[in-house]
């Protein structure tokens, strides 16, 4: 089965945007999966394609209504539809290699893209929404968000990736950071190649590059060291 990806938006021009090019658009024209764009404004009750009222209880901005988005995501995930529901959020939970690397051994996915103040709680609640967030700042909308999960979820598919190692050996994968990665001309400003790199000692490679991920990691994400230890990779 071939993933399918359906996209709720006011602006589906926005896409497939970057996900047309390079890999994941040579994925697409082969028929690897497919995107579907849904203009929200379509499954509005008014002549005049209104998508958001004001909140209740006061406030500046206003919040997507719950009726209009509860026909759009019925339209584009009737019953029985396999695929999880995720809303662009940022107080979503935190967007890992590891449920990425679930979203693409799944059929696809159908993903809300939220604006304004915000999406109704009640339909969240009611059309089971995954709030999911790629990280703590605030964006206009959920567009680039939805695009950035694409991304990575599609460069996963089956033959997406020349190399599917290429996928095994990156930041995240084993907990760590990747380590640093390095190419002809063997000196560049008078920094060469590490040695051991063109030792041609592959064990000796191995462990240089798994002791440098494990430095740069120490550095840069700590939290990825505690989060290995307390779940028993340390």
């Amino acid at each position: 089965m071939n993933f399918s990806a359906s996209v709720l938006t006011l602006y589906p021009e926005m896409f497939p945007g970057a996900l047309g090019l390079s890999l994941a658009g040579r994925a697409m024209e082969r028929g690897d999966w497919s995107l579907e764009p849904i203009q929200i404004r379509d499954f509005a009750f008014d002549k005049h394609r209104t998508v958001d009222d004001s909140p209740a209880g006061g406030g500046a901005g206003m919040v997507m209504r719950a009726d209009v988005l509860a026909r759009a995501i019925d339209h584009a995930a009737p019953e029985g539809d396999p695929r999880p529901k995720l809303l662009m959020s940022p107080r979503g939970k935190p967007l890992t290699q590891a449920r990425v690397r679930e979203l693409a051994a799944g059929p696809g996915v159908v993903i809300l893209c939220g604006r304004f103040e915000g999406v109704d709680q009640r339909v969240i609640e009611a059309r089971e929404l995954e709030e999911v967030s790629i990280g703590d700042f605030i964006l206009s909308g959920g567009e680039p968000a939805a695009l950035v999960l694409l991304d990575a979820v599609v460069r996963l598919l089956p033959g997406v990736m020349g190399n599917e190692r290429s996928g095994e050996e990156e930041s995240f994968e084993n907990g760590l950071l990747e380590h640093p990665h390095y190419t002809r001309p063997q000196e560049f400003e008078g920094r060469p190649i590490p040695d051991v790199l063109i030792s041609g000692n592959h064990a000796r490679i191995a462990a240089w590059r798994h002791d440098q991920s494990e430095k740069l990691t120490a550095e840069r994400r700590p939290d990825l060291l505690a989060r290995n230890s307390s779940d028993g990779r340390g």
